[in-house]
């Protein structure tokens, strides 16, 4: 079909691709959540995710997970321990003085975690950056404000990492 100017293939392709991304945030945001939690290495949790978490499908089919960029779940994981204490920061000044991240849930650490791993190097935008994680807080946060806190947080954050970008 080359040459037929069939747009479709390559939008299915592009939002599977965007699907992946978003369950490889998710799953990050996840691992990092266990590894604070449960005091495990980041290691340990990636393996436990790549083997038994990301993609996996139960023989009773009401447990499937689905399929995610596991590149980016590595790299997300990767970069937010390297530079947890720089993210944490970031995070730090993006908050107001009452709440320093270590008062903050735990949850929106982990997620402010990988955005921070995510805003440290300029492969995704930063306003891509910021968009997928509000996101991820609605997940996460279906009936609070979390997700407007996360949005502000964020921009904060990426304005301090990349002002090139704005």
């Amino acid at each position: 079909m080359s040459g037929s100017g069939d747009k479709s293939g390559r939008s299915g392709d592009r939002q599977a691709r965007q699907a992946r991304a978003a369950a490889a945030r998710l799953y990050a945001v996840q691992a990092l959540f266990q590894m604070e939690a449960a005091g495990v290495s980041a290691d340990r949790v990636q393996r436990e995710f790549l083997n038994w978490r990301i993609g996996r499908e139960d023989e009773d089919d009401d447990i499937v997970s689905d399929e995610a960029d596991q590149a980016l779940f590595t790299r997300i994981v990767d970069d937010a321990v390297t530079w947890q204490s720089k993210i944490d920061q970031m995070t730090d000044r993006a908050l107001v003085a009452k709440w320093p991240i270590n008062r903050i849930d735990p949850v929106l650490r982990s997620v402010f975690r990988a955005a921070g791993a995510e805003l440290m190097t300029p492969k995704t935008p930063p306003k891509v950056v910021i968009t997928e994680y509000v996101r991820l807080a609605q997940t996460f946060f279906a009936e609070g404000r979390e997700s407007k806190f996360v949005n502000a947080v964020l921009d904060h954050m990426a304005r301090e990492a990349r002002p090139e970008a704005f």
